[in-house]
């Protein structure tokens, strides 16, 4: 059963915009496929998390302008722009061999953007190398709302620790960490 993404919120319609934006800017004329990544992605499975950079990897060769934004106002009133972080990159994150290919598509109704979200647990796995406190946040939000568990989170980050390159001790402890994170969150949503 594919999860519900809640397309619908203000931050949604402004990832929408900026995906159209986008198209327009490339003058594309084929299909592209794009991976969400980071808070946006969360946003889309759990509408709680308020972030306007947009993590995407795309599956073709494209230049992304760095100027390309859209200002919305979010549902209590405060205006924000959305954005691409033209920064991001996935190599930096954990990430598990199959990534992509069990990222979940979702119409947003663009045009030649094709839009997949990253699976809740590659999500949740993505967030482990770097650990900060929205990234904590994220892997609750996730495990609260039923889209993971600490036990899928466990398997597949492990899995994706064997094509790790270089030192992982400081990967190990951020696990650790966010597995006792995952497991907290599933006592309290019972």
């Amino acid at each position: 059963m594919s999860p519900r993404f809640y397309t619908h919120t203000a931050l949604a319609e402004g990832l929408r915009a900026l995906f159209q934006a986008l198209e327009q800017r490339l003058s594309l004329s084929r299909p592209l496929n794009a991976y969400l990544a980071g808070g946006m992605a969360v946003h889309l499975y759990t509408a709680n998390r308020v972030t306007t950079d947009v993590d995407a990897e795309f599956g073709g060769r494209i230049y992304l302008p760095n100027d390309l934004m859209v200002e919305i106002t979010l549902e209590d009133g405060s205006p924000q722009v959305v954005y691409l972080d033209t920064n991001y990159n996935s190599s930096f994150a954990l990430m598990h061999e199959d990534y992509l290919d069990d990222a979940i598509p979702v119409d947003m109704g663009m045009d030649w953007i094709k839009l997949h979200v990253l699976a809740p647990v590659d999500l949740a796995v993505s967030k482990i190398a770097r650990f900060a406190d929205n990234d904590k946040e994220d892997i609750v939000a996730l495990v609260r709302s039923g889209l993971t568990s600490a036990d899928e989170i466990e398997s597949r980050a492990t899995d994706a620790l064997a094509a790790y390159v270089g030192g992982q001790a400081m990967l190990k402890l951020n696990l650790r960490d966010a597995l006792a994170l995952a497991r907290q969150a599933e006592t309290s949503a019972r």
